[in-house]
């Protein structure tokens, strides 16, 4: 891996991080009322569910790829959360890991240690994984009859990915 870094394009790329947690704590906010316990089936993960498993992939995949950048595991991966602010604060702190981890090894010029050729592709399985599930989140909420609206949801999503600064 180079050494060199495009700065203008590493800033690009970890706003893009930052822009996709607020994103995901947009929509945690949004939920409704009792909305964290919602389930697609009974054999479902809860929305609430949902929320800390990603937390929780964040912070394995560091642990295992960029271990300098690793905050202690929590002891469940699909912690049944009730309180959202918690959340909130799980997926800003480990949204946090991610970016350090992806801009030391970057400006390191070292590759990660496990899973990626690059860090950048860390960066990108977590956003991909992170539109997956929330896509299924909003999902949860409609088959419950209990669904974020477009007008609702469009600026806490798309408007957050399309502002200009």
């Amino acid at each position: 891996m180079s050494n060199s870094l495009n700065q203008p394009l590493l800033e690009a790329l970890l706003d893009s991080w930052d822009r996709n947690n607020t994103i995901l704590v947009n929509l945690l906010r949004a939920l409704p009322e009792g909305g964290l316990d919602v389930k697609p089936m009974d054999s479902s993960p809860s929305i609430a569910q949902l929320f800390t498993h990603i937390h929780y992939v964040r912070l394995v995949f560091i642990t295992e790829d960029a271990p300098e950048f690793g905050k202690d595991l929590p002891d469940t991966e699909w912690l049944a959360e009730p309180d959202p602010a918690r959340i909130a604060q799980m997926l800003n702190d480990s949204a946090a890991a991610v970016r350090a981890a992806v801009k030391g090894r970057l400006e390191a010029g070292r590759a990660m240690n496990l899973h990626y050729d690059h860090p950048i592709l860390f960066l990108q399985h977590m956003l991909w994984h992170e539109g997956y599930h929330h896509g299924q989140i909003k999902l949860a909420l409609k088959l419950a009859g209990r669904p974020i609206t477009d007008d609702q949801a469009g600026p806490l999503t798309w408007s957050v990915w399309m502002r200009k600064k």
